[in-house]
């Protein structure tokens, strides 16, 4: 449990470290404004493409797990729209939001699925994480998009994230493998994503930020932590799936929000404070959430 725990305390530290050097030092607000233009449109998608190429899809032998997977994010998104419709919601924090309650970090799901379950989990997550993304992405962009009175078929067909998703399933699909040189060096750029994304939460965040809305942030963090953990267990024994990947998928349904939920929302006209607060808190409720979803089948189980 406390291994669970420690996996995550990095991802924090580097948000920590984000924004002390924002504030603490000369690298101030307009060097982040950057960083965060350069992880959006270059190391994030590079980073997905390769992820996504690398990923063995194995359809057959899965069908089950990418089932509930993709039902489980549907669930979040369902769940965080409908937040929108109750009294005394403020629609660009909702907007903004909303897709903390359902995207994951998919870094954190690899590291810990590669612990837990070696070569075989890690290619599960894999799967997940080719499979999930793009439902992600277009959930969180119809969302900022929405609100902000962009064209939303304009703006998911020029998102990067999106763009890098798809190309890397049809390269995937079609079997392509890329020259080792090429794959080394997009593999370095996109190496450069997360602890840069993470660092450019760190430097966004203002720690009265969740403060504009303490009920709408209760609400999407219950949805990321409490219920999707309650739905990916729940759909593991109702779909019958094998113990391993039973297991897989609630750990990937309890994983704390994407890193990359801020440098979207703040690309997008969101609120970037208030989403860089969501991500922290998921960062520690992930901490918690994780090791305690691992005992919670292990008891029924009887692991």
């Amino acid at each position: 449990m406390l291994d669970t725990a420690l996996l995550l305390l990095p991802d924090f530290l580097l948000i920590v470290a984000g924004w002390t050097i924002c504030h603490r030092t000369a690298l101030n607000r307009p060097v982040w404004d950057s960083v965060e233009r350069l992880v959006y449109w270059l190391l994030f998608p590079v980073l997905l493409f390769v992820s996504i190429v690398r990923s063995p899809l194995a359809p057959a032998a899965t069908a089950g797990l990418a089932a509930g997977g993709v039902l489980t994010v549907l669930a979040g998104i369902a769940l965080a729209t409908a937040l929108r419709w109750l009294p005394g919601i403020d629609p660009k924090l909702q907007a903004s939001g909303a897709q903390v309650a359902f995207r994951f970090n998919s870094y954190v799901a690899l590291a810990l699925a590669e612990r837990l379950g070696g070569a075989q989990a890690l290619a599960w997550v894999a799967l997940l994480i080719a499979l999930c993304v793009p439902v992600c992405n277009v959930g969180a962009v119809w969302c900022l998009a929405r609100h902000g009175g962009h064209r939303i078929g304009a703006e998911l067909m020029r998102n990067p994230l999106i763009l890098a998703t798809v190309a890397g399933l049809a390269c995937n699909l079609a079997g392509l493998q890329l020259p080792t040189p090429v794959a080394t060096t997009l593999s370095r750029i996109g190496a450069a994503a997360l602890p840069l994304g993470l660092m450019a939460v760190g430097a966004g965040l203002q720690f009265g930020g969740l403060r504009k809305a303490p009920g709408l942030a209760a609400a999407l963090l219950s949805i990321r932590h409490a219920l999707l953990p309650a739905v990916g267990l729940g759909l593991g024994l109702l779909l019958g799936l094998p113990t391993g990947q039973a297991q897989v998928l609630l750990l990937f349904a309890a994983m704390p929000t994407a890193s990359s939920c801020f440098v979207l929302a703040a690309r997008m006209g969101g609120d970037g404070p208030y989403v860089a607060g969501l991500v922290t808190a998921s960062t520690l409720l992930g901490m918690i959430g994780l090791p305690l979803a691992l005992a919670a089948f292990q008891a029924l189980h009887g692991g």
